[in-house]
């Protein structure tokens, strides 16, 4: 038997025994958080009260090297139930860097905070100092010392985690909160194969993704999309400040007509050349409002994947390298 995340097994007896175990777990974990949820254990209680069996917790095979239980058990009732507690309190909650001010103020101050952390930290009570600590560095992002006790926190946490997610997860946050969001080169998802397996209809989707709303109140307009040498046609239209298409069908009357070989756009979404050249030297063409083409590239945003994860550790003057507007993957973060 081969299995993703565990080394072979052989013999029949042996392979049923691995199968029986994880059939176990798959079904224990449902049930149980169900069964929990159904007496009224929410999802933000469930990982601290869930259990895998101890029988299921000897069997390597069973433990939880890939997925955890505390964070799969959540997922369970985020399946069936969704992520809201029923608590009205937490139905519309506060942005965290909006709440914390007043958790600062209302605990005394960051003086307080700070030595209580302290305490905390030495003592061993290492989730307790994260609720505090991290109310304190939402409040205040530039506050050095805060940031450089939560990381401590956050080590001692990874530390201690058997799974490899909830270990990188806490060392992660300790590694931005010291040093900052990793800068260097990142991993490049647009080579021409993953291009080339790209769906038209999927580049689409990516570019309404892409669209920043906010940029295209006001804007309308109906674009048919013919790629000749696969047969695609699609309706593309803009109202709402929403970018939808229509696989299949043409609009009767566009104000744009866009005809382009497959081929010759994925030379488009992978960035070698521009869709305005293509349409100058005539690989592509274009009847009615060809204008429509740059409004819609003005409404799309290049996403930089080095986001914060703790406030206040963005590098100065990092960003995402600038893409074609209609690149299917935004280029790579400039390296530092």
């Amino acid at each position: 038997m081969f299995a993703s995340h565990h080394w072979p097994r052989w013999g029949n007896e042996r392979v049923q025994e691995v199968m029986r175990g994880q059939r176990d777990i798959y079904a224990n974990m449902n049930n149980q958080v169900l069964h929990l949820a159904n007496s009224g254990v929410t999802i933000n209680q469930i990982h601290n009260v869930y259990e895998v069996p101890k029988g299921l917790q000897q069997k390597w095979y069973c433990r939880g090297y890939h997925g955890s239980p505390e964070h799969n058990s959540r997922g369970v009732i985020q399946r069936y139930l969704g992520f809201w507690d029923c608590n009205p309190a937490t139905l519309i909650p506060l942005s965290p860097t909006d709440s914390a001010p007043l958790y600062v103020e209302m605990m005394g101050g960051s003086a307080k905070i700070m030595a209580r952390g302290r305490e905390l930290h030495d003592a061993g009570d290492y989730l307790l100092a994260t609720e505090i600590l991290n109310k304190l560095v939402q409040a205040e992002p530039e506050n050095t010392e805060a940031k450089q006790l939560l990381a401590d926190v956050f080590e001692q946490l990874g530390y201690q985690q058997e799974n490899p997610g909830l270990r990188n997860s806490f060392l992660a946050g300790a590694y931005e909160l010291r040093t900052g969001i990793p800068q260097g080169e990142a991993a490049s998802s647009s080579s021409p194969d993953i291009i080339r397996a790209m769906s038209t209809e999927l580049f689409l989707n990516f570019l309404g993704i892409r669209m920043d709303s906010r940029k295209a109140e006001g804007l309308r307009f109906t674009m048919n999309l013919v790629t000749p040498d696969n047969g695609e046609k699609f309706i593309v239209e803009l109202e709402d400040a929403t970018l939808t298409n229509i696989k299949g069908f043409q609009a009767a009357k566009p104000d744009l007509t866009l005809t382009i070989n497959r081929s010759d756009l994925e030379q488009t979404m992978m960035g070698v050349t521009t869709l305005d050249a293509q349409l100058a030297n005539g690989t592509a063409k274009a009847e009615g409002d060809v204008t429509l083409l740059a409004k819609l590239a003005a409404t799309l945003v290049d996403f930089d994947p080095r986001f914060e994860i703790m406030p206040g550790t963005k590098a100065a003057g990092a960003q995402a390298a600038h893409a074609d507007p209609y690149q299917a993957v935004p280029g790579k973060p400039i390296a530092e």
